[in-house]
This record gives C-alpha cells, structure tokens and sequence, in this order.
C-alpha cells in the first residue's frame, strides 16, 4: 500500500488574529488544510473563534478547512460547520456519548469526520470506532493551548491507531497536533502520522510558505526512510 502523501495544516491559532483573511492567503499556495481551532473556555479553558469567523474566513480563501472542536456538547454544534462548508471537522471523543453517530451527521452534512484523542485520553476504547471517521487527531500535547512542547511519548498512540488501520485496511488520516515542527515532524511521520499540524512552525516563519514546504519534505523523507 503506498503510503498517502503528507498533509500539512498550518493553524490559524498562531496567526496574526486581527489579519486572519491575510493570514490564511499567505499560506494559500502551500497548504493542504487550514487548521481551525475552536474552543469554548468550557472543555479547554481557553477560548478562540467561532462559527461566524469560520464562515466568514470561508469566504476569502480556497484553503480546506480543517475544524477541530474543542468544545462541550459537539453533537448540537459540529453540524453547522459541516454546512458552512468545512471540509473536515473534528470533535474530541471525551465530548461527545455516541461519536458514531456524529460522525454520520457529519458525512451527511458533506464534511470529512474526525475524532481527537486528547493527551490523557487511552487510545484503545476507540479503535473499533475508526471505520466511521475519516481523520483521528492525536494530540501530542493537551488540548487547549499552542505553543506547548511535543510529547514524544504520545506517538504510541499513533502507532497503535496505524496498525489498526492497516489491519483493517481503512482509508484514515491520522493527524498529529501539538509542537509539530522541524525537530519533531519525522518522528510523528515514521511513527505513522499523515497529516500534521503546524502553529508558530509556519506563522512564526520569516517565509511561512517556504516553511510549510520545508516540513512536507521532512515528512516525506521519514516516511520513505521507514
């Protein structure tokens, strides 16, 4: 099986937020995904953007957007960004009673579904569940703040979740997020990830396009080394 080629999405949570349209053109013609953080000071104690942001960032770029969910009671909320056009949208399993189910309201919705698995989070109760979803987000921090240092002990996740997959010969993007940057994005690579993060690794770059190249290619020497 050829191994699908590396996805980098640069997160606007590093972004300048009084520029953000700027922002997201900047990265335009490098990105794969535009990754969008939405947190509710109720399940991370932090709070970012909203649905009115997101559809109005839409609006201005060509950029996937990659919603993750960080927020209480994704089951009433998750949808509508499905609807405003996002093209993958996240939610944490610790959130949400029946993930499957969400998951199909999100396909339905004509979004990609994804289930994040956040740091303190076992991997293991939700393995069976990887068919119904199309992206598992594995933080590689604790959700809720950027900036934070990688964990490299958090890639046994990812490695479980990739032999799963390929045991059951599922299509699944396994994304890694948290302090993914030039020092750590091989070692997520080899360790199975496809689709990575990137915060102040791209927007604290003096070339934030030449930095997402930069990345891709590390990814992809890692995953061809392995």
């Amino acid at each position: 099986m050829t191994a699908p080629t590396p996805i980098i999405a640069p997160s606007i949570l590093a972004a300048d937020f009084a520029h953000l349209a700027d922002e997201a053109r900047v990265v335009e013609s490098a990105a794969d995904w535009l990754h969008v953080d939405v947190m509710d000071n109720h399940f991370v104690p932090n709070l970012t953007i909203g649905l009115p942001v997101v559809q109005s960032l839409l609006a201005v770029t060509t950029l996937p957007f990659d919603v993750h969910l960080m927020i209480e009671d994704p089951r009433r909320w998750a949808p509508a960004y499905a609807d405003a056009g996002a093209y993958n949208v996240t939610f944490h399993a610790e959130a949400c009673d029946n993930p499957v189910a969400l998951a199909k309201d999100l396909r339905s919705a004509g979004a990609k579904a994804g289930l994040a698995i956040d740091r303190d989070t076992p991997i293991e109760p939700y393995l069976d569940l990887l068919p119904s979803f199309d992206t598992l987000l594995i933080m590689t921090i604790k959700a809720g703040f950027g900036g934070q240092r990688f964990i490299p002990e958090l890639l046994e996740k990812v490695r479980a979740a990739r032999r799963h997959a390929a045991t059951g010969h599922l299509e699944l993007r396994i994304e890694v997020d948290g302090g993914i940057a030039a020092d750590t994005i091989e070692q997520a690579a080899a360790a199975g990830a496809d689709a990575f993060v990137a915060g102040t690794a791209v927007y604290g770059a003096d070339d934030p396009a030449a930095a997402i190249g930069h990345l891709r290619g590390l990814a992809q020497r890692a995953v061809s080394r392995s």
